[in-house]
């Protein structure tokens, strides 16, 4: 390794360690230089942890790039068929995403789960190898697919989503889209109560404020932000109004 990677890798270490979200003492992190990217791999303790330590590398000045092989620790490890079956279910059960073709690979063919006929709205392709979800195919707007993408981490198992969904027609993304996505996110949650929540969102950094009835309640909306594809940062101002016994 050259002097100059070696500071490359120093830098990017000290930032991991200075960031508290990160949490290195739950789920250490290895970092590397390949061809001038800097490499992250290893086991982040929550997804939360793993996109701030990808942001912290980003920022390391003379780098070409990062490359993203951080994993999510789970609670318990599930077979990819498990997975697949229960992220299925997720699908099909979305009224949203009624309108899309969804198929899975099983072994070594691909089988279609639900067929949305030739008048539909799009095709998600799933293949599962090692808990890590891959996602391709077509939707038919952006909020569509950061939907199937957050379908994806809610399923119990899931250590990384991979998500190659194209948008067709295409879209500008903006920060209101980001918004319009979690809103949708949120309301379909029977985890969180959104009508008590407002989002707000600027260059990709989303901010929770309003009130919920229990800290679970509060973590999965953030949780449910952080799995929004094209969110960088969350900043958690919601606060814990727990409500009294009758």
């Amino acid at each position: 390794m050259s002097t100059a990677d070696e500071a490359i890798v120093k830098h990017v270490r000290a930032a991991l360690e200075s960031e508290r979200r990160v949490e290195l003492h739950r789920g250490p992190l290895d970092v590397r230089i390949e061809d001038g990217a800097v490499v992250i791999g290893g086991e982040a303790a929550s997804l939360a942890a793993k996109k701030v330590a990808l942001r912290a590398a980003a920022a390391a000045a003379g780098a070409r790039g990062v490359v993203d092989r951080v994993l999510v620790a789970v609670p318990e490890r599930r077979g990819d068929g498990e997975i697949r079956d229960a992220l299925c279910n997720l699908l099909t059960s979305e009224a949203e995403l009624r309108d899309c073709t969804i198929r899975a690979k099983v072994n070594s063919g691909v089988e279609t789960i639900h067929d949305a006929g030739s008048k539909g709205d799009g095709s998600i392709e799933i293949v599962i190898a090692d808990g890590v979800v891959t996602l391709a195919g077509t939707v038919l707007s952006l909020s569509h697919k950061r939907l199937v993408g957050v379908l994806a981490w809610w399923t119990a198992g899931v250590r990384d989503v991979v998500d190659s969904l194209d948008v067709s027609p295409p879209e500008e993304d903006n920060d209101g889209e980001l918004i319009d996505a979690l809103g949708l996110v949120h309301e379909i949650d029977p985890v969180v109560r959104h009508d008590m929540m407002t989002v707000g969102c600027r260059h990709g950094v989303v901010t929770l404020s309003g009130e919920v009835r229990t800290e679970a309640e509060r973590v999965r909306a953030e949780f449910d932000a952080w799995a929004t594809s094209g969110v960088v940062d969350v900043v958690n101002r919601i606060e814990v109004r727990e409500v009294p016994a009758a």
